[in-house]
């Protein structure tokens, strides 16, 4: 995605007109249409206020790769303990039940992973929702 289609998805996003959003950048309702369409691209003082107004990073306005990564090894931590937490009491429960066979345990387990992920991206919902208040 560029630039333009950034700004406007979170323009769009936060419920603001071309007009409001140059008002808090302090440019022309004409500037961020132009920024939008790619005809012109914001200077760096322009993209801290639009980060601001957008109410995003800047990093996340350019789409900088080195952002995304970070994000998707913080979203995969988060999947992966929460797969792993939802697995192992699983087994525990299951094993110490002592009646089931060694086939249903693994189902139980598989199913707990299951769920692991489940609240795992019930977590990062919450986070997601978190960051953009």
């Amino acid at each position: 995605m560029k630039l333009g289609d950034n700004i406007l998805r979170l323009r769009r996003k936060q419920g603001l007109s071309q007009e409001k959003l140059g008002e808090e950048v302090n440019v022309t309702r004409q500037t961020i249409s132009n920024w939008e369409l790619g005809v012109t691209m914001p200077n760096p003082e322009q993209l801290k206020a639009l980060s601001k107004s957008l109410k995003v990073s800047i990093d996340e306005l350019l789409e900088n790769e080195q952002y995304r990564s970070s994000r998707n090894s913080r979203l995969n931590y988060i999947h992966l303990g929460t797969m792993f937490v939802g697995g192992s009491i699983s087994w525990i429960l299951a094993f110490a039940a002592n009646r089931f066979r060694n086939i249903e345990i693994l189902f139980i387990v598989i199913l707990g992973v299951i769920f692991g992920y489940g609240i795992g991206l019930i977590i990062n919902g919450i986070l997601e929702n978190i960051k953009e208040k």
